[in-house]
């Protein structure tokens, strides 16, 4: 079997101007070109969409991810070639993947096997350059502080209390503390300043979250950058920072068109961390995509306890969209994982890690029909070693709790293997779904985060030291209050605990740090140890990527 991106560079692609005609009907015209196979869309065009009908949204999610790997991009990517495959009109929304992984421990982010999007290497690298203006834009704000400082601080901003960070789209952890300004008056005030990940910056999360240019600005305004020293919030355009900002963002809002193995459309737009953000690709995409399609298929990051839940009550509460239906990904080896089997063994049967594995599945499946109300179907991404006992145990197991288990092999035969799921699909979107929020806007911040973590990650109680606390009282006396909640944890568990398996209850959550997000419009609480800034690994996949006769290869 050929790697990933073997696959990848033998595809035939359709030129994207094309496509967008011929599947999209999209003119010539509002088809912005970046070479033969990638464009993006203009906002001319997307505005000429508003009269639409939209189709139906389908939310992939999945299990607490694992080292032995799940294939939610994989999924979604073949289910959208599957709907194709038997006759439906579906677009792809994907997020655009971060350098840091890639060059970290991830390889890519393009789905895999023959259920990928294309151009692999140009998405998973600098694709159109969406990152690299939203950095530019998050770091011209950051110098915009300190120069206001350094010339008067007509503002009065507390040094102490200035919120923004510098980012930067690599995973880089001597960046996570560092000192700026040292060097003499020239230089500014020397104080402590911290770097995040490009996906983390707020920037990020209103390019996602914005419905119009206008809109960008308007929310870039908003941004609270920092404290003046009479208590004041000081914002971006209090600085006369959120038009320049603006400019450089301009064509990054525009969303962006692939193509998937299969010649299917496929836009990809924006790219925040699941973990750490809110982990969904942008309204502005996805809107587009209903209007053009009768079936929508996106992702959202990590398990249904993080990205479906933030998909939800982020994404969803402000846009006013809402999936028809839902599939929550899994494969055999990652559920015997969450039983206790280590990775060198789950390539064996063993159906009592299986038995004992599924409380993890199930919880995710419980949390998307109980708590969020959505029909769903479970997606097993199939393995060639899994076996006819132990895909018969994870069925019995459903059918117990009325979800049906659909078998997908687009890994290895593209839309035609996941045909079952596409059908299966279809008929959840015919069955109501009203949305329903894990809580409601007037619950305090406190309530909010509360009843995430009993609610969806099943914690006994939530705590915080006093001076989070006070931060969060602070925050609702001025007016925040109504904000949704963004939570950043570890996404490899229920718990803040990565290490703890399975479906893990009565833990307590512990609320570190909370950050205002003022332009995306929420409040993010970190939990545990979650870093919104990542290290390498050891032996990171940035030392096997190349350029060998001038084809990329070792890229996932």
């Amino acid at each position: 079997m050929p790697t990933n991106i073997e696959i990848a560079q033998a595809a035939k692609m359709q030129r994207v101007a094309r496509l967008a005609q011929e599947r999209l009907g999209i003119p010539d015209e509002h088809v912005e070109s970046y070479g033969h196979y990638k464009a993006k869309l203009s906002l001319e065009w997307l505005a000429a969409l508003e009269g639409r009908a939209d189709g139906k949204l389908v939310l992939v999610t999945a299990i607490s991810p694992t080292p032995a790997g799940e294939g939610k991009t994989t999924t979604t990517v073949g289910l959208g070639d599957a709907l194709a495959h038997i006759g439906k009109r579906a677009v792809i929304c994907l997020r655009e993947p971060s350098l840091g992984p890639g060059f970290g421990m991830k390889g890519g982010a393009a789905g895999g096997g023959y259920a990928q999007v294309v151009p692999m290497e140009d998405i998973n690298l600098h694709f159109t350059g969406d990152f690299s203006a939203i950095g530019l834009a998050n770091n011209l704000l950051a110098a915009l502080i300190d120069n206001h400082i350094a010339h008067g601080n007509e503002l009065d901003i507390d040094p102490r209390r200035i919120e923004w960070r510098r980012v930067v789209d690599m995973n880089d952890r001597a960046l996570r503390e560092i000192v700026i300004g040292l060097g003499g008056a020239a230089n500014g005030y020397p104080r402590e300043d911290r770097f995040d990940i490009v996906v983390a910056s707020e920037v990020m999360a209103i390019l996602c979250l914005a419905s119009s240019l206008e809109d960008l600005k308007r929310r870039l305004g908003g941004i609270v950058v920092a404290w003046a020293r009479d208590g004041r919030p000081v914002l971006a355009r209090d600085l006369a920072a959120h038009g320049a900002m603006t400019v450089l963002l301009k064509d990054a809002l525009k969303p962006n068109l692939v193509q998937t193995l299969e010649n299917n459309p496929a836009l990809i737009h924006g790219g925040p961390f699941g973990n750490i953000a809110h982990g969904c690709n942008s309204v502005m995409a996805t809107r587009a995509a209903l209007k053009m399609a009768d079936y929508v298929v996106t992702e959202a990051g990590f398990g249904a306890d993080l990205g479906a839940e933030k998909f939800l009550d982020i994404k969803c509460r402000k846009s006013g969209l809402w999936p028809s239906a839902a599939v929550v990904v899994a494969t055999i080896r990652a559920v015997k994982y969450h039983g206790g089997v280590e990775v060198a063994d789950l390539g064996r049967e063993n159906l009592a890690a299986l038995d004992k594995g599924m409380a993890n599945l199930e919880r995710h499946v419980d949390n998307v029909r109980e708590v969020y109300g959505l029909p769903c179907v479970v997606a097993i991404n199939r393995f060639t070693h899994d076996t006819d006992a132990e895909i018969a145990a994870v069925r019995a197991r459903l059918a117990a709790r009325g979800v049906e288990v659909v078998l997908a092999n687009h890994w290895a035969e593209g839309g035609r293997g996941a045909a079952d799921l596409a059908r299966a699909v279809v008929r959840l979107c015919e069955e109501p779904s009203q949305p329903r929020f894990v809580y409601d806007d007037d619950d305090t911040l406190w309530q909010k985060m509360v009843k995430i973590a009993t609610r969806v990650y099943r914690a006994s109680e939530v705590t915080a030291d006093s001076r989070v606390r006070a931060r969060i009282r602070k925050l609702q006396d001025d007016g925040y209050g109504r904000y949704p909640v963004c939570v950043a944890k570890t996404q490899y568990s229920f718990s803040t605990d990565p290490k703890l398996r399975g479906a893990p209850s009565g833990h307590v959550v512990n609320v570190r740090e909370v950050r205002l997000a003022a332009g995306a419009g929420f409040v993010v609480m970190i939990c545990g140890d979650i870093m919104t800034m990542p290290g390498l690994p050891k032996a990171p996949s940035a030392n096997s990527i190349d350029l060998v006769d001038g084809r990329v290869v070792g890229l996932f």
